[in-house]
């Protein structure tokens, strides 16, 4: 009868420390998110004077996973065709963004980084002044990979692999 008790008014404290743990990484997710914001605005600047952080997303996931459809690269990044046609339209003005035919479907176009937005790309993120790899240059390799693919899973909304 006794471990029942004990157990039951366990029960609240782990919540609540559940809670606050919770609530501190809500905390350091939206002061790692600000750091992020601002490197994109650092990257899009460096790719072409003027590009919006958004539009930077939208090329860097063409450059990283291209060729690739435009309704994948909405459904990556929750943003719908209208957004993803005008941002290719003017990643394509640029000079940054080339389309073929896609194989599989004669109505789609398949985008990929051209040679001039990989290198300038490239450029972007390999400036020296690259706040991400700063800040990880004293971490651990297995820290690094462990912290990929804890942010994996929380990205897909289960728990991690042990």
């Amino acid at each position: 009868m006794m471990e029942s008790v004990t157990s039951e008014m366990d029960r609240p404290a782990a919540a609540d420390v559940r809670t606050a743990a919770m609530r501190a990484l809500e905390s350091e997710f939206s002061g790692l998110i600000a750091r992020m914001r601002h490197l994109y605005i650092e990257y899009a600047n460096r790719v072409s004077p003027g590009m919006l952080p958004g539009t930077y997303k939208v090329f860097s996931i063409i450059a990283r996973r291209g060729p690739i459809t435009a309704s994948a690269v909405g459904e990556t990044l929750m943003m719908d065709k209208a957004q993803i046609s005008r941002i290719t339209r003017e990643l394509s003005e640029l000079g940054l963004l080339e389309r073929t035919p896609d194989p599989k479907d004669g109505r789609a176009s398949l985008l990929s980084a051209s040679e001039e937005g990989q290198r300038r790309i490239r450029a972007a993120m390999d400036s020296g002044d690259n706040h991400l790899v700063r800040s990880l240059e004293d971490w651990d390799i297995a820290d690094i990979s462990r912290l990929t693919v804890l942010l994996h899973a929380l990205g897909e909304g289960r728990p991690p692999a042990p």
